[in-house]
């Protein structure tokens, strides 16, 4: 889930079919391409086109998208592009690009798909194969961002960017960041002191719910789905990890208002002052610490790795591919931008502008880098920690079933039992047998 596109995601629309985990990308889908029966575009077209072309993302708050696409359009001023921002809500941007494929529009060339997005995509035929002639280098790059650009075997994206969770805390109040869950929730007295809220993640019934609610079962042991993609999600450890969100809104821990949260609203939350502690992405620190000049908290926090049940927690994978449509008259250009994109040059003013993770293993390192950033260690430990959600050509079913469930356990108006039972039936109809 980042803020500029807000990781995360799928909208809501029930789906039922078999569940495919794609994480080592081998998908029960012939992953030859498009023009399928799915009603995809022909792959073979325009794979030597050249020309204008427009790239399509959600809403770039931290602009690192308007400064890359100047310094290409001054280098290649036959082949310029065209930002196409849409809105910061993840599921609109699923809509809108839905929407799109499904017309046949050529004019969106290049796409940000999440990477919960690329099976779906790919699976109907919209995304353009990145094999043969349009092959892209992935040596050097983390082996799960590649994973989550990989459908039936074939690369259908870039990695662009990937994406873990992180725990932002005010240093001021809290010189040694918890490193448990339990801890954390002790230390809310020193929000109550200081009247402010204590803890808080994404609740609003979006995908970032999807995202905190199997961060939570992951970490105490508990899966949404096995290995062999079957749900498994009703279990005494789905029930402890649950509960531990459910419980702290009882108690107050998080406050009441944070049912109503996606990324922005608990980042602008934590920057005014009003949270001791922040589960959210990476793209928080350049904004909260540089960029925006109304956070009250620039030099006051840290970052840490999300507290978990006896050290780090499981983060949910996140982050972002880019893809070229089937439907594009320029691939060869849009294949270049791509390759644009994921330099190292690219990817490091990314990560120095917008706090967004590299998909390049050495940047990590990097000592320029890592003086700016002090935080990309603990970021590394998160992505190589992370847990990936379910990777399926079904998955808004799959979403769906986790969001609507979790959300009324947090409202109480189902118990954990209930909602774990009834998240576990609908997974079930959504494909998980």
């Amino acid at each position: 889930m980042r803020n500029r596109k807000f990781s995360r995601y799928a909208s809501p629309f029930a789906a039922a079919s078999v569940l495919v985990l794609a994480l080592s990308g081998c998908s029960g889908s012939s992953g030859g391409g498009g023009g399928n029966a799915s009603g995809g575009g022909d792959a073979a077209n325009n794979q030597d086109g050249r020309g204008p072309i427009t790239y399509v993302q959600g809403k770039d708050n931290s602009n690192v998208v308007r400064p890359m696409i100047d310094e290409w359009n001054a280098a290649h001023p036959d082949q310029k592009v065209t930002f196409k921002e849409q809105s910061d809500s993840a599921d609109q941007q699923h809509d809108d690009l839905v929407q799109h494929f499904q017309a046949k529009d050529a004019s969106y060339d290049v796409v940000d798909v999440d990477v919960v997005w690329t099976a779906e995509f790919a699976a109907k035929g919209w995304l353009q194969p990145l094999k043969d002639k349009l092959a892209i280098d992935t040596t050097g790059m983390l082996p799960s961002t590649v994973k989550t650009a990989t459908y039936g075997g074939t690369i259908y994206a870039a990695p662009q960017s990937s994406d873990g969770g992180l725990l932002y805390y005010r240093k001021d109040l809290v010189p040694n960041p918890p490193k448990t869950w339990d801890e954390m929730m002790n230390m809310c007295s020193i929000a109550k002191q200081n009247n402010m809220g204590c803890y808080a993640g994404q609740f609003q019934k979006y995908e970032g719910l999807t995202v905190n609610a199997a961060e939570a079962i992951n970490t105490w042991g508990g899966k949404i789905v096995d290995d062999s993609g079957k749900a498994v999600v009703n279990s005494p450890e789905s029930k402890t990890g649950l509960s531990k969100l459910v419980d702290a809104f009882k108690n107050g821990n998080i406050p009441a208002e944070a049912i109503t949260y996606k990324e922005e609203e608990s980042r602008t939350a934590f920057q005014d002052g009003k949270l001791l502690f922040l589960r959210n992405w990476p793209y928080v620190y350049n904004i909260a610490s540089k960029t925006d000049g109304s956070s009250k908290v620039a030099d006051k926090f840290g970052v840490a790795p999300l507290p978990g049940k006896d050290g780090p927690g499981a983060s949910s994978l996140g982050g972002h591919n880019a893809a070229i449509s089937v439907y594009s008259k320029n691939k060869a250009t849009a294949l270049d931008f791509l390759k644009y994109m994921t330099s190292a040059e690219q990817q490091k003013n990314f990560a120095i502008r917008g706090s967004l993770a590299p998909v390049l293993s050495n940047l990590y390192t990097d000592k320029d880098l890592t003086a700016k950033l002090p935080y990309l260690p603990t970021l590394l430990t998160s992505i190589q920690n992370a847990v990936p959600r379910p990777v399926t050509p079904y998955y808004p079913g799959v979403t769906k079933a986790i969001q609507d469930n979790a959300y009324s356990a947090l409202k109480g108006e189902k118990s954990v039992d209930q909602a774990l039972s009834d998240m576990q039936n609908a997974l079930v109809a959504a494909g998980a047998k």
